[in-house]
């Protein structure tokens, strides 16, 4: 068992609980949908969208109760402990080595707790609907691909952790902050150049018609842009979506080439004008410096957490255990801080909005691809309040009604 137990875990874990049985219970009874959803959706529209979505949310919150309750039983049993001394014991009493031990036994447990929820929802599920393109051993090299990625950068991340907090006892959380907003930063110029086209093939828009809209809309804009690619989405799936991504000289808006395959040019010229408004507002800019703000935050709450449950270890390494109490905090504070985040999230969505209608002076257009999208993807048109907490984008309903709005 912990040392000594924190006041803030009297906090985070019932918080975490109680969102949790909001998030159950409203994926299992959604009520009734408002009455203008018929406006612009037909009742088996509707009932796909939920039908298809509510597994999707089960596998979710059924998956963050698996590995919740994991670390809850491995922490306060008293088993990380038992396991932390085994693993030193293992490695000859190598302190580094016991750690990486317990960080390979900890991450090979919840890949496995997370396994059979993402098999479900990113693979059965999809074929179900029609939806995947994949084989299931397609669909597992993308597993053990991004699982191998994580575990490599994740080995790297918990080793300076630990030497962060052996040699700087009580400043290492400002070292792991100022390191992780680095990070970020550097993902966010690699990402598009080095990470994405691991996973699928990105080439410049070929159609002339496409490529003088990018630059209207452009000079319209009053923004530089001549990064529009295609990603190859169709080898993995029918939906479609496009999104825009990375910093400086790496910025580019990617469009799936199922969106130039199934939607006329009017709605996809929507789309690029929804990706120049993130562009033109500079989201990508805000996002990173939320993410540094949060990451200060998060580390300097952890530091007041692992304080009130170790001793000050003056020049001595943290026992290994201390990464399942970190992992711990670390869960409970992603999904509790979720509605905040989609709050954040669907507001720059709802301006991008705004922006891309100023660029194109098309709302039909603007509430056709939304119609469309929503429909061919199967989405929920209007979910729940607490369900609508944790999405980073407006309910097709709220946006379309934004949208209209934008006209009046």
């Amino acid at each position: 068992m912990v040392s000594r137990i924190h006041g803030i875990w009297f906090i985070l874990i019932p918080l975490a609980l109680g969102l949790s049985i909001l998030y159950l219970w409203f994926t299992l009874f959604p009520g009734q949908p408002p009455a203008e959803i018929w406006h612009y959706f037909s009742a088996e529209q509707v009932e796909k969208g939920r039908s298809y979505s509510q597994a999707i949310r089960l596998c979710f919150i059924g998956n963050f109760l698996a590995q919740l309750s994991f670390l809850l039983w491995l922490v306060f049993s008293g088993q990380a402990l038992i396991l932390s001394k085994s693993t030193k014991k293992l490695a000859w009493d190598n302190c580094w080595i016991g750690l990486l031990l317990f960080f390979l036994f900890l991450w090979l447990i919840l890949q496995l707790l997370n396994l059979p929820f993402a098999w479900f929802s990113d693979y059965y599920w999809q074929h179900q609907w029609g939806f995947s393109t994949q084989t299931l051993w397609a669909w597992c090299l993308d597993y053990l691909s991004i699982a191998g990625i994580e575990l490599i950068l994740s080995m790297g991340g918990i080793l300076l952790l630990f030497w962060f907090l052996k040699r700087f006892p009580t400043t290492w959380w400002l070292y792991s902050a100022a390191f992780v907003s680095v990070w970020i930063c550097i993902l966010m110029f690699i990402f598009p150049i080095l990470i994405a086209p691991l996973f699928n093939h990105f080439t410049p828009v070929q159609n002339q018609a496409i490529t003088t809209m990018v630059s209207e809309l452009s000079s319209k804009a009053g923004i530089p842009v001549d990064q529009v690619l295609v990603m190859d989405a169709s080898r993995r799936t029918t939906k479609s979506n496009a999104y825009f991504v990375g910093l400086g000289q790496t910025k580019q808006i990617v469009l799936f080439d199922t969106l130039l395959q199934d939607y006329p040019q009017d709605e996809v010229k929507a789309v690029i004008a929804h990706e120049m408004g993130h562009w033109r507002q500079g989201h990508i800019l805000q996002g990173l410096v939320l993410d540094v703000i949060a990451a200060f935050l998060l580390f300097g709450v952890l530091f007041i957490v692992l304080k009130g449950t170790f001793p000050l270890l003056l020049g001595e390494p943290y026992p290994a255990h201390a990464w399942a109490i970190i992992l711990l905090f670390v869960h409970l504070v992603f999904f509790v801080s979720s509605p905040l985040e989609g709050y954040i999230s669907r507001h720059i969505e709802a301006e991008a909005d705004q922006i891309g209608i100023m660029l194109t002076n098309d709302i039909p257009a603007a509430v056709r691809l939304d119609m469309h999208l929503a429909t061919k993807n199967a989405a929920d048109m209007s979910p729940p309040p607490v369900i609508q907490w944790f999405s980073s984008h407006p309910a097709p309903l709220d946006r379309i009604k934004l949208i209209e709005k934008a006209s009046r």
